[in-house]
């Protein structure tokens, strides 16, 4: 799980571990802000891509996404959201968004975040570019399987 790529600019690119990781993965949820389409094409050619648009996102890219999605993954249901709203109340106003989902995932404000909330996991990737006010650039990694309890790894990058 990926967000706030803010890809291209300057010299930027994702981080070598950021693509190892992308490169190992069955499906990349990302939560908005590529920037531009070509972010997105380069993250299909390491595997599908599942995502909703940012902020930041050209006109193009905010025509040919969604801004909110539900995913199903090996029986569970995931949301996808960019913007998730004020810091006050955003769990429970995330988790009314995406009913019935086991996770939500969003982007935005490059502060990871991983905790349950009502028995709903929200989920943050943070960015693998831009670390703003979190402690380092970062990206999520889940393991699913049928029947499985969600696996969430941060890896920082």
């Amino acid at each position: 799980m990926i967000a706030d790529t803010h890809l291209p600019r300057g010299s930027r690119r994702l981080p070598e571990a950021c693509v190892r990781e992308l490169e190992r993965a069955d499906l990349i949820l990302h939560a908005g802000d590529f920037t531009a389409a070509s972010v997105l094409r380069e993250l299909e050619g390491h595997a599908p891509v599942e995502a909703v648009f940012g902020n930041m996102d050209e006109p193009a890219l905010q025509a040919e996404l969604p801004e909110r999605r539900v995913v199903e993954v090996a029986g569970l249901r995931i949301g996808l959201v960019h913007i998730p709203g004020s810091r006050v109340g955003r769990e429970e106003r995330l988790a009314s968004w995406f009913r019935g989902c086991d996770a939500v995932v969003y982007g935005h404000t490059h502060v990871p975040q991983v905790e349950q909330h009502r028995g709903v996991w929200i989920l943050n990737p943070g960015s693998p570019t831009e670390r703003r006010r979190a402690p380092a650039r970062s990206m999520l990694v889940a393991k699913l399987a049928p029947g499985a309890e969600l696996d969430i790894e941060h890896v920082f990058v």
